[in-house]
């Protein structure tokens, strides 16, 4: 049997913890001396105190780790991390998220942005003959996968294409799950539609304003902005859904700084 002294040098866990488990009920010393207050520990208790810093130092509350300390088999402890390394690994990756975000607007803040004036363009657009695709999709990331659908469906069928190619986001609002996104992709002729894929003739627009957005899809919503103040400060009004035609991207060019997106906004 240890004092408290002892058993605190022995295993590393200062006395001020080994009192606050004591008063938690966490772990309880295996003798206390109630004439004296004195608290005695045993050497068997070592592999059970040791477990309880592990987990400690692992994130787990006070409740968790008791909650283990009953557990029967190793697999239920096996579980419970497993399932605290996957907690972690999300917390990484969302940390790892929001270095970049800042790292990003540190060298926003320190190098001239060559793009904080976008050129503005009119133009109307043409009917298109299209074959598209529209589904309610869980977030944004998932557009690329609607343009593989489509462009599979298009070399199994050996549909003839052309350089017309549009996605269009018919939510209302931003939204930032279940998003409702279309992509077309232009046709010499109309085919006949099969299931999700729909072949049709887009309606004419008689007005847009076109800007061109270098790199990265993070710009957009700089160019959105920008956008939207050009639109404001010229007396115009949205007049539809805006559109936006990948020019250059992961299918044609090798480098994010390549990319070229073109968003076109309906106005009157």
């Amino acid at each position: 049997m240890f004092r408290i002294g002892d058993f605190s040098k022995l295993t590393q866990v200062s006395i001020r913890m080994l009192r606050y488990y004591d008063n938690t009920n966490l772990f309880k010393p295996h003798f206390s001396d109630e004439t004296t207050g004195y608290r005695y520990y045993s050497a068997y208790q070592i592999p059970t105190i040791s477990l309880i810093v592990s987990l400690r130092d692992m994130g787990f509350s006070v409740a968790e780790i008791k909650e283990v300390c009953h557990y029967d088999t190793l697999n239920d402890l096996k579980s419970l991390l497993t399932k605290r390394k996957n907690e972690v690994e999300n917390s990484i990756t969302e940390q790892f998220s929001r270095l970049k975000q800042i790292n990003d607007f540190i060298a926003n803040i320190n190098k001239e942005r060559v793009n904080m004036n976008y050129n503005v363009q009119l133009k109307s657009l043409p009917s298109y003959k299209v074959v598209s695709l529209r589904e309610l999709v869980e977030d944004y990331s998932q557009e690329g996968m609607l343009w593989g659908k489509l462009g599979e469906f298009a070399e199994q069928n050996r549909i003839k294409l052309n350089q017309v190619s549009y996605t269009v986001y018919h939510d209302r609002s931003y939204k930032e799950k279940n998003i409702d996104i279309e992509v077309m992709i232009g046709v010499d002729e109309l085919g006949e539609s099969q299931g999700e894929f729909v072949f049709k003739e887009t309606e004419p627009v008689n007005k847009v304003a076109s800007i061109l957005v270098s790199g990265d899809y993070t710009n957009l919503k700089e160019a959105y902005a920008y956008l939207a103040k050009w639109i404001e400060d010229n007396n115009y009004t949205i007049n539809g859904i805006a559109l936006q035609s990948c020019l250059k991207g992961p299918h044609n060019a090798n480098k994010v700084e390549d990319y070229l997106t073109e968003l076109l906004m309906p106005i009157c």
